[in-house]
C-alpha cells in the first residue's frame, strides 16, 4: 500500500508540476491529482481509495455489509450477478445490476483490505479489462441474434451506454486503489471510440437513461483529462453534454400550469435533439413528475460540466433544485418522496433506497468541486437518517422504498404509483421485494461515505468536512505522512477528536466543516481553546504541527422543529432528526412468487400521537434529552440507541391506518380543551430516525383552545 500510495503521488505531482495555468505556483504543492488547465481549480481533492479507514461503529457497519449482501450477493442473487452475467462474458443480465453491485463492492473490499472482496471485485475487473474490443468498446458482447427472453434477467440491450457509466466509475476506483495503468489504457480507448460512436449513436439511442446519467460518464472523462491531458477528451466532454438531458435549465424553469396526467411522462419525453417545448413545461415541482434515481444523479451533473464551463448559473441552479426538491417533494430525513416519480411530500410517499445512494455521491461529488458546505450538511442529515433505517442490521434484506412515518410495513400498504407491477412488496424488508435496483446499488453508500472523510487541500493541507469514527493516512506539508485518528461518538454527540501522527514537523492547513445547526462551536488545540474565524463555514487551521497534535472540535447541538406537509412538525437536534419509537414485532412472509420471502413489520405499542403547541414553543424546557450508555457499537436499531428525547405527546386514537398506511383523516382535531389535553397526555419517546423501523417523525400539533 506504500509503495502505491508514492506511485501515485508521483504520478500526480507530475500532472500538477506539468500545468501552465494561473494557478501553477499552487498546484505545484499539491499531492493528490488537481484539474488541469483549461479546468478550474477545485478546493478539495480527493485522495486514493484505500487511504481512508473507518473505525468504531462505522467499521462495525463496513464490516456487516461484508458479511452480508454486499459481500454475498453473488450467491444470493447468482442469476443475475453470478457467473452467467455478462461483465462476466455470459449470456445472463447485461445491463445495470453487476455494474452495480461492483461499485459497491470495490471500495468495501479496499477500505477494509479484504482479499476475499478484492477477489471477487477483481473477476470483475479482469474480464472487462481483457476483453476489450479493438473498436474501443467496453463491456458485455453484443448478442448476434435476440436471446430468448428469461424473467427477473435484463440481458440487453448491451450496447446500451448508460450500464457501462457505472462501470466507469469501477475502473476509476480501481485505478485509485491499485495504479494499474491497464485502467488508463483501457478508458483512453474507450473515450476515442465513444467520441467516434456517439454523433452517430448517442447516448439515448437505446434507451434514455444514459442522456439522464450522463454525469457520471463525463466525471469519469474530465478525470482521465487529469492525468492524460489529451485535448480529445475535452471534444468528448462537449459532446456528451450536448447530448444530456438539460438539467440546469430544468431546475430553472418557471412555474407553469402544464399538468402530466401520464404517471411515466418522464419516459416517453423526445430523446436526444430535446424538445424544447416539452423541456420548457418541465420542472421539479411536479406530481406526477421526473424519475426520482434520475433526479438524484443529475444534481451533480450542472457542476461537473461547470469545470469546464465555469457558468456561474450552475451553482444557483442546482441549489435551486434541492430548495424545490425540499418544498415540493420534501421529507424530514433530508430525502424526497420518489416512487418512482417524483410524488409530493405526504410522508406516507415512498422514498427509493437508491435515490438515497445516488443523492450522497452527487453531494459528494459537488462538495468536491464547489467547497461549499450547505452541500456536506445535507449529505450527513440524509446519512445519518436515511440511509441506515432502509436495510436490516446484518445487510441481509431491504426496503425498496421507506417512508417519514410508516407504522406498518405489509403488502396491503398503498401509497406509491407502483400499486400492481410490485404487487403491494414496495415497503416490506426483503432480497428481491419491490424492484431488484437497489438490491445491487445500494452497496455504495456506506464505502463511499468513508471515501469522502478526508480530503486533501491544493496547498498541501488536510480537510474534515464530514465527521464520523475514521483514520487517514495521507501526505502534507512539503512531504511528511500525516495520520489522523478521528474518535468520536458524532452525530450522537458533540465532541471530535483528531490524534495526529507526523513523520516530521510540517506546516499546513487543516479545514474543519462547521455545519450551519452549530453555533458557538469551539476549537482546542491540544488543550488549549484556539481562537478562529469561520469562512463558508470553515475554519482553518494553519501551524506548524508536530505529531502527538491533538484537535479537539465541539459542535454544540440544540432542538429546534421543522414544519413539512399540511404543519406536521419534526424534531431535530444537530444532524439528526427523532422519530417515535414504536415497539414492532417482524412475521415472515412467503407467497412463493418472484419477490421471494420477505418480512412485514407490524406496531406492538401506540404510534397516533401528536405534539402539544405549547412544547413546541420552548423545546428545550419541555423536552428531555438522555444519553444512553454507549461504547460506541453498532447504534442503528432501538435498543443500542445512544440518544433519546422524553416529552408529553398528545393521543389521537381518531388516526388510523388506512391500507397499513398512516394517512392523515380530514377531521384530525387541532385544538382541544385544557382538559382533553391533559387526559390524552402520554410520555412518549423519541430516538434517531436511522434507529427506527416503524416510526412517526413528522407530528400532528394540537392547540390548547
Amino acid at each position: 500500500m506504500k509503495k502505491l500510495a508514492c506511485f501515485l503521488i508521483l504520478s500526480t505531482l507530475f500532472v500538477a508540476c506539468s500545468q501552465t495555468d494561473s494557478s501553477q505556483e499552487s498546484t505545484v504543492k499539491s499531492h493528490y491529482l488537481v484539474n488541469r488547465a483549461p479546468l478550474e481549480p477545485t478546493p478539495y481533492l480527493e485522495l486514493p481509495l484505500g487511504s481512508i479507514k473507518a473505525e468504531g461503529w462505522l467499521q462495525d457497519q463496513l464490516q456487516r455489509m461484508a458479511k452480508g449482501l454486499t459481500g454475498h450477493l453473488d450467491e444470493v442473487y447468482p442469476e443475475v450477478v453470478g457467473a452467467r452475467n455478462g461483465w462476466l462474458g455470459g449470456d445472463g443480465d447485461g445491463w445495470e445490476r453487476g455494474p452495480y453491485w461492483i461499485d459497491g463492492l470495490l471500495p468495501l473490499a479496499y477500505i477494509l483490505d479484504d482479499e476475499r472482496l478484492k477477489e471477487k471485485a477483481q473477476t470483475w475487473i479482469e474480464w472487462t479489462l481483457n476483453n476489450q474490443a479493438e473498436s474501443g468498446y467496453l463491456g458485455p458482447i453484443p448478442f448476434e441474434t435476440e436471446p430468448e427472453t428469461e424473467k427477473g434477467i435484463q440481458k440487453g440491450p448491451r450496447e446500451d451506454w448508460w450500464p457501462k457509466m457505472v462501470m466507469l466509475k469501477v475502473l476509476q476506483q480501481y485505478y485509485q486503489a491499485t495504479g494499474d495503468e491497464r485502467v488508463i489504457a483501457a478508458l483512453t480507448k474507450y473515450f476515442q471510440y465513444q467520441l467516434k460512436t456517439l454523433p452517430e449513436k448517442p447516448l439515448d439511442y437505446l434507451s434514455l437513461w444514459a442522456n439522464r446519467r450522463a454525469g457520471d460518464n463525463l466525471m469519469v472523462v474530465y478525470w482521465l483529462y487529469n492525468i492524460t491531458g489529451d485535448a480529445f477528451l475535452l471534444e468528448l466532454g462537449d459532446l456528451i453534454q450536448e447530448q444530456t438531458f438539460p438539467w440546469q435549465q430544468i431546475f430553472t424553469n418557471a412555474e407553469n400550469a402544464v399538468q402530466f396526467q401520464d404517471i411515466w411522462h418522464y419516459n416517453k419525453i423526445k430523446r436526444f435533439p430535446f424538445d424544447r417545448e416539452e423541456i420548457g413545461n418541465l420542472t421539479l415541482s411536479k406530481v406526477p413528475g421526473l424519475h426520482t434515481v434520475n433526479v438524484a444523479q443529475s444534481l451533480k451533473q450542472p457542476m461537473v460540466y461547470f469545470q469546464k464551463s465555469k457558468d456561474s448559473q450552475a451553482l444557483p441552479a442546482v441549489k435551486k433544485a434541492l430548495q424545490d426538491l425540499q418544498q415540493y417533494h420534501g421529507q424530514a430525513q433530508g430525502m424526497y418522496g420518489g416512487d418512482e416519480p417524483l410524488h409530493g411530500n405526504n410522508p406516507v410517499q415512498g422514498v427509493e433506497l437508491c435515490s438515497i445512494a445516488e443523492e450522497m455521491f452527487s453531494l459528494e461529488t459537488i462538495l468536491k468541486i464547489t467547497g461549499d458546505m450547505e452541500f456536506a450538511d445535507l449529505l450527513e442529515k440524509i446519512t445519518y437518517n436515511a440511509l441506515p433505517t432502509q436495510v436490516s442490521d446484518d445487510y441481509q434484506t431491504r426496503q425498496y422504498f421507506q417512508a417519514a412515518n410508516q407504522v406498518e410495513l405489509t403488502d396491503q400498504l398503498e401509497t406509491s404509483y407502483e400499486k400492481t407491477n410490485h404487487e403491494g412488496t414496495d415497503f416490506v424488508f426483503g432480497v428481491l421485494s419491490g424492484y431488484p435496483c437497489c438490491t445491487t446499488n445500494m452497496h455504495q453508500s456506506w464505502p463511499k461515505f468513508v471515501q469522502n472523510l478526508f480530503y486533501a487541500t491544493p496547498d498541501g493541507g488536510v480537510a474534515a468536512l464530514l465527521y464520523a469514527p475514521s483514520s487517514v493516512e495521507m501526505t502534507v506539508g512539503h512531504g511528511a505522512t500525516l495520520k489522523i485518528k478521528e474518535t468520536t461518538g458524532f452525530p450522537f454527540r458533540e465532541t471530535i477528536h483528531f490524534d495526529m501522527e507526523l513523520s516530521e514537523e510540517a506546516s499546513f492547513p487543516f479545514h474543519l466543516r462547521i455545519p450551519a445547526w452549530s453555533h458557538n462551536p469551539k476549537i482546542e488545540v491540544n488543550g488549549t481553546e484556539e481562537k478562529f474565524e469561520v469562512t463558508g463555514q470553515v475554519a482553518v487551521l494553519n501551524r506548524t504541527w508536530k505529531s502527538g497534535d491533538k484537535v479537539t472540535l465541539t459542535l454544540p447541538m440544540e432542538l429546534k422543529y421543522s414544519t413539512w406537509y399540511r404543519d406536521l412538525v419534526s424534531i431535530e437536534r444537530g444532524p439528526l432528526v427523532f422519530s417515535l419509537k414504536i415497539e414492532s414485532e417482524n412475521k415472515i412472509k412467503d407467497r412463493k412468487d418472484r419477490f421471494r420471502a420477505f418480512w412485514e413489520v407490524f406496531p406492538k405499542s401506540d404510534w397516533n400521537f401528536a405534539l402539544e403547541a405549547n412544547t413546541l414553543s420552548n423545546l428545550s424546557s419541555n423536552i428531555e434529552i438522555i444519553e444512553n450508555d454507549w461504547n460506541g457499537e453498532f447504534p442503528w436499531n432501538l435498543e443500542n440507541a445512544p440518544i433519546e428525547l422524553r416529552l408529553k405527546g398528545v393521543h389521537i386514537p381518531e388516526w388510523r391506518t388506512v391500507k397499513s398506511a398512516p394517512q392523515l383523516p380530514e377531521n384530525l382535531p387541532k385544538s382541544m380543551s385544557l382538559n382533553e389535553v391533559t387526559q390524552r397526555q402520554k410520555e412518549i419517546t423519541l430516538v434517531p430516525y436511522g434507529c427506527t423501523t416503524l416510526r412517526i417523525t413528522e407530528f400532528p400539533v394540537v392547540k390548547v383552545e
